[in-house]
């Protein structure tokens, strides 16, 4: 098949379809059918071979038992709040995993990286293709190596939302699954990212199969709305010749804030019977952090899983103190291994 790109794709993907895609298989970007809905199978990754990457203490970290992934939620352009928000998950997970986002300011990838590493940190960088072309990739590519990044998260981003910054061109130079393979031609630590149970659901396997081909090393999985959903997506991989290791989602949430956050998500799945337990409880906090916990302690019974990312907002009262609720479900969870 040629690599080429899908012309009705608003983001300009060879590799898709994203995770963005609707149940109803519409667009997230537009008010259209997502054209690979109707492909009956992926490209073949025929890019460059991967390089050797450095040394990453995530990476180790897989290969001797399950790890624990924080998302790192943080106040716009704060760096004493990276200092402090890294500080108080010290300890509690293996690797802090810094998000972009479509809708409010972040610092740059490589700057993260090395604000993170200065805290003391295992910091993963997001990268996405929204906002940058080829060139300022390859630039964050390598500024987050030298900056000390553990490894980097390519994905192709999700569009941005109607009526945030309407005057900023949308790049899409390239997808997810082209960066993956343009951050392991230059060395660096790659994961990427799957929706599992993201329609078109059966191109899912497949795609993250491509991915690893490129030189993808881990893959973050988004959630699934079952334990049972995840599972028939592992072994489709596995079945399909997928070795990396696969980190499964665990959705951190305490209140209605940050419950909804998680259901705005495109290509993510959550179970709403825990939702709606958690924030009907008289104490919402300690409930969101054992069904945390719980919903880990489940996945992790999956076989082929090997590790989780604690994801989401995780509280609307703020950054600091949505960091102490992810630090004591980290706690938790790591004390079962």
């Amino acid at each position: 098949m040629s690599l080429t790109r899908e012309p009705a794709c608003p983001k300009h993907m060879v590799f898709g379809p994203c995770g963005g895609v609707r149940a109803d298989l519409s667009c997230e970007m537009a008010a259209h059918r997502c054209p690979f809905t109707d492909s009956p199978d992926v490209p073949d990754w025929n890019g460059p071979a991967a390089e050797d990457p450095p040394p990453s203490a995530l990476l180790q970290a897989t290969r001797s038992g399950p790890v624990v992934i924080t998302d790192l939620t943080l106040p716009a352009y704060d760096a004493e709040a990276v200092a402090q928000i890294t500080a108080v998950l010290a300890g509690s997970c293996d690797a802090l995993l810094v998000g972009e986002h479509q809708n409010r300011p972040d610092f740059p990838p490589a700057l993260m990286a090395a604000l993170i590493r200065q805290a003391g940190g295992v910091g993963w960088v997001t990268l996405t293709c929204r906002d940058r072309n080829r060139l300022v990739l390859e630039q964050e590519l390598i500024g987050a190596r030298v900056a000390g990044a553990d490894g980097v998260l390519c994905v192709t981003g999700d569009g941005r939302a109607q009526g945030v910054r309407p005057g900023v061109t949308q790049v899409f130079d390239l997808d997810g699954t082209r960066l993956a393979g343009l951050g392991a031609s230059l060395g660096v630590p790659v994961a990427v990212a799957e929706a599992p149970d993201a329609p078109p659901r059966q191109l899912r396997p497949e795609r993250l199969l491509q991915k690893q081909r490129a030189g993808a090393q881990l893959a973050l999985l988004n959630h699934a709305g079952s334990a049972a959903e995840l599972a028939r997506f592992v072994r489709a991989c596995r079945d399909r010749g997928v070795t990396i290791p696969l980190i499964a989602g665990v959705a951190v949430y305490t209140d209605a804030r940050s419950a909804q956050v998680l259901r705005d998500f495109p290509g993510l799945q959550l179970d709403p019977a825990p939702v709606t337990r958690v924030l009907a409880d008289a104490d919402p906090v300690a409930a969101g952090i054992e069904a945390a916990v719980g919903e880990a302690s489940q996945l992790l019974a999956i076989e082929g899983i090997g590790g989780v990312n604690l994801s989401g907002l995780a509280s609307g009262r703020g950054e600091f103190y949505a960091a102490e609720v992810k630090a004591e479900i980290g706690r938790r969870i790591r004390s079962q291994l």
